[in-house]
């Protein structure tokens, strides 16, 4: 009989906790860490702990633990707060790892392609350079590269903006007669929030199976889009008319990101698209 797989997940909120019911229904024997572990999944077994905190957790799994997910959230979103929540956080989670005396088979780095500065409408991937000169992409990219260098072999999963039940801010911007710019077109990048968590369940099933794994994935889905495009469709499947008083909205940046490497792998996105996505959201509510 086959070994089950043991994964901890380090910040098992929204994506974290999605993730953590598809491995548990894979088989797998799944530890979710985070503050409030009565906000866990049924069926996952609770790591009570803060990631801000030096102290190993009480529940640490005492186990041998096969794979780890970093996917904190900075609740504080001011440079201090990234460094804690990425940066710092991390290098406790490693630091407990080692006073337990516990090696990975790899370590999956919930990332974002907030650490690319391109904003020309450029079509960017993993080996596009990641320069971004905000404090949040170069925090981010820094945490990466204590991903990279922590002995585990590591993979760094760039997430772009997540979607989904919960996260509906551009639909309630949307609802306010939000106003875009049309030219130049501003382009956006989506993933359903079960698709971010399908990508890394995909990625660590892949791995225990014996495929190789790229040290950098891009997480996004197949179709970068025009923000007036998304926000004019919304509107349309809102019935909203109006527009808000304020001039157009400039939102900073415009890139559109590639997930072939993902699909080279083999992984699909459920949400082809922004339209599948938020047709769904919408039926949800």
């Amino acid at each position: 009989m086959s070994k089950v797989a043991r994964v901890l997940i380090a910040g098992c909120g929204d994506v974290g906790g999605r993730l953590a019911v598809r491995l548990h229904g894979a088989g797998w024997e799944v530890y979710g860490m985070r503050r409030n572990v009565a906000e866990l999944p049924a069926g996952i077994a609770p790591v009570a702990g803060d990631l801000l905190q030096a102290d190993c957790p009480d529940q640490w799994p005492r186990e041998e633990l096969d794979y780890l997910v970093y996917s904190a959230a900075a609740t504080q979103h001011d440079e201090t707060g990234y460094r804690q929540a990425y940066v710092d956080g991390l290098r406790h989670v490693l630091g407990w790892l080692r006073e337990r005396g516990q090696l990975p088979k790899r370590l999956l780095f919930v990332s974002s392609s907030g650490v690319y500065g391109q904003a020309g409408g450029e079509w960017i991937d993993e080996a596009s350079p990641a320069e971004a000169q905000s404090y949040s992409g170069r925090i981010m990219r820094e945490a990466e590269q204590v991903a990279w260098s922590s002995g585990i072999p590591a993979t760094v999963v760039r997430l772009t903006g997540i979607y989904g039940p919960g996260r509906e801010w551009l639909l309630k911007q949307v609802r306010m007669g939000y106003r875009v710019s049309v030219e130049p077109p501003l382009f956006g990048n989506r993933i359903h929030a079960d698709d971010a968590a399908g990508l890394l369940a995909f990625l660590l099933q892949a791995d225990l199976a014996g495929k190789t794994l790229d040290d950098c994935y891009v997480g996004v889905d197949d179709e970068p889009a025009p923000l007036h495009e998304v926000v004019g469709w919304l509107r349309e499947q809102l019935g909203v008319e109006h527009w808000a008083e304020d001039a157009a909205v400039r939102r900073s940046g415009s890139k559109r990101c590639s997930n072939a490497r993902a699909r080279a792998l083999g992984w699909a996105p459920q949400y082809a698209s922004y339209r599948e996505g938020y047709a769904a959201v919408l039926r949800e509510r």
